[in-house]
């Protein structure tokens, strides 16, 4: 740690809160381009997040551009084929389990309601399978930000380096938003992972975490209305004197 961190006084720590609080999975963008320096910049920022005995294992990919595109395209085409032919998802298979195998209470709680809050904004009703697969393709066009990110981790390290992974995308998604920007995680690409990895021209040995989307927020799309509530600090908190 340098005298300068360890000196550093947060001014406005209001700003730092903001950042924090304004930050939501954005699902639909502007054309507006992001530039490359500012999206070095975010990253810049991002890599001082913690990580166990500074192992630093993130491994980040910029989509831009035809990059962006092309992918956009292979994996578009992909959902299609397994919306045609459901079989076809046997072929696509996550690497490592992002949620759990059976769901409990209170986790599959909130997920119904954060899935149908979304959907009854968009209109969205229960069994209407065509709109509700429409909705789950606009992540493979990265909600129309014109950046896409693909993360990846070497295989050999363990599951500490997936929460030193957490820190890294939530310092991105703050160093963003700080910028004026907003994101969205997205875990939904994880399957794609054998078409993502070479295209983005990743190892062998590398792991797809998940994919994020980058760029100005569209403020009159209905769908970026919609932000999920939290549970208060007392119900998360125990606190030992």
């Amino acid at each position: 740690m340098t005298p300068s961190q360890v000196s550093t006084v947060i001014n406005d720590p209001a700003s730092v809160d903001a950042a924090i609080e304004s930050r939501f999975s954005a699902r639909a963008f502007l054309p507006r381009e992001v530039p490359k320096a500012t999206i070095a910049d975010i990253l810049r920022v991002a890599s001082r997040a913690g990580s166990g005995t500074n192992t630093q294992p993130w491994k980040t990919y910029v989509l831009t551009g035809e990059s962006r595109n092309s992918l956009v395209e292979k994996v578009c085409a992909a959902h299609d084929g397994i919306s045609a032919d459901p079989a076809q998802a046997a072929q696509y298979v996550e690497a490592y389990d992002y949620y759990p195998e059976k769901w409990v209470s209170p986790y599959i709680d909130r997920r119904r309601e954060n899935g149908w809050s979304l959907y009854g904004l968009l209109g969205i009703t229960k069994g209407d399978k065509a709109k509700m697969n429409a909705q789950r393709k606009r992540n493979f066009v990265f909600f129309d930000a014109p950046v896409g990110l693909m993360f990846t981790i070497d295989r050999v390290m363990g599951r500490g380096s997936l929460v030193d992974y957490g820190m890294f995308l939530e310092a991105i998604m703050v160093s963003a938003r700080a910028r004026g920007l907003h994101t969205c995680p997205q875990a939904a690409w994880n399957g794609f992972a054998k078409i993502i990895l070479p295209h983005i021209g990743a190892g062998d040995d590398e792991m797809l975490v998940c994919g994020m989307s980058m760029g100005y927020a569209d403020v009159n799309e209905k769908v970026n209305s919609f932000h999920t509530p939290r549970v208060a600090v007392e119900e998360f908190t125990r606190w030992l004197d």
